[in-house]
């Protein structure tokens, strides 16, 4: 796997740009790495915040807290996802940023990162490109929650999970099983459907032989069966990337039909 493998969709023209940009980041930030304990608040909704964000290890995600306390996971950062990047811009978030499992951070404050996007074509681009790719996933996770099915939408879950992480080299490129410390209540806030939910559609992949969730561990027992559930919300790269699908041509085969809004 190339070093741009996991740049998705990128112009080959900046590639090199993009990886030159990843190093020059991660040298900025070098000697930053700080550990973090699961359920912290890193960026707090609604004040000034002056850092971006470098995940080493462990995940966090972007929550969305409603006047009634109800919560929506909006995204969910893994291991080399580079986040916050609006500190550049604005200067407060309007969402919270929140540590999932213990994680090591590294961070640059946003004026140090700007005076290297304003320098440097290779940073710039890279930041770009982060703006861009959290768009990709959000297109697809907004079409997801508008019409697809509880099954389809978890099923793009774990292999969203799936491939980053192994597109990253979190896990091995082949690997079937990785480490998930999302509840059963933050799928759910992601899913946008009730924890009950989730439970039930899990004890039917875990019935049907598909897929396995049990003390913080995902498990795939069937790859192409997740791939054809999915099938409908996955996106051209996904469908066409071995990390998120495997080697089968999951194109060619779509998810069983499902009538109209059936959860």
């Amino acid at each position: 796997m190339s070093d741009s493998a996991r740049f998705a969709l990128h112009r080959p023209e900046f590639g090199e740009s993009l990886v030159r940009g990843e190093q020059k980041i991660i040298g900025l930030m070098s000697g930053t790495a700080r550990q973090h304990p699961a359920q912290q608040i890193l960026i707090e909704a609604n004040t000034d915040h002056a850092y971006v964000y470098r995940l080493v290890s462990g995940w966090a995600c972007r929550i969305r807290t409603l006047p009634d306390a109800r919560d929506q996971c909006i995204l969910v950062f893994l291991p080399g996802d580079l986040f916050a990047v609006k500190s550049m811009f604005v200067q407060r978030h309007i969402d919270d940023v929140i540590i999932l499992s213990d994680a090591i951070v590294e961070r640059i404050h946003y004026q140090d990162l700007h005076r290297a996007f304003e320098s440097d074509p290779d940073v710039a681009n890279r930041c770009i490109w982060q703006v861009v790719e959290e768009e990709r996933r959000l297109h697809s996770w907004v079409t997801g929650l508008g019409l697809g099915s509880a099954n389809e939408r978890l099923a793009l879950l774990l292999i969203d999970f799936r491939g980053r992480l192994a597109l990253s080299r979190t896990i091995p490129s082949d690997a079937l099983s990785y480490e998930m410390p999302l509840t059963q209540i933050q799928l759910a806030d992601h899913l946008g459907v009730t924890a009950i939910h989730v439970n039930r559609v899990l004890k039917v992949f875990r019935e049907d032989g598909i897929a396995s969730v049990r003390d913080g561990v995902v498990t795939i027992h069937d790859l192409d069966r997740l791939s054809r559930i999915a099938f409908p919300l996955l996106d051209v790269y996904e469908r066409a990337t071995p990390e998120y699908v495997g080697p089968a041509e999951t194109a060619e085969n779509p998810g069983p039909d499902r009538k109209p809004g059936q959860l």
